[in-house]
């Protein structure tokens, strides 16, 4: 999105670095995008077709108990659960502009124990 204008806050910095990451990943129907939002007490994952503009699944820490870090294993684990059922083995990661440490990479290491490719 060339021209944008986003402050130099601390969201709108991530905001910056999501369209930069955006710009060099896409989503297709063999190989969807998993993206992970990740908030102060919470963390989802979304599984998004970019051809389509559609999102095909989500998952959030909202039955999960434990840790944060423990809940985003689960998150992990879970939508390679879902996206293994629905026929899907690879999956392209988006980190969403957040530093790949931490709750992000527990939820791709999640993915992966659940048997998601990247």
């Amino acid at each position: 999105m060339p021209g944008k204008r986003v402050p130099k806050t601390r969201s709108g910095l991530r905001a910056r670095r999501h369209i930069r990451v955006r710009a060099k990943v896409k989503g297709t129907e063999e190989r969807p995008r998993l993206v992970v939002f990740r908030s102060d007490k919470h963390i989802q994952a979304q599984l998004i077709n970019d051809d389509t503009q559609r999102t095909l699944m989500t998952v959030t820490d909202a039955t999960f108990s434990g840790k944060k870090s423990e809940k985003s294993v689960e998150v992990g684990k879970k939508i390679a659960e879902k996206a293994k059922a629905a026929g899907i083995s690879k999956v392209v990661f988006d980190r969403a502009g957040y530093q790949y440490h931490g709750r992000v990479k527990a939820v791709a290491d999640g993915a992966r124990e659940g048997g998601l490719e990247f």
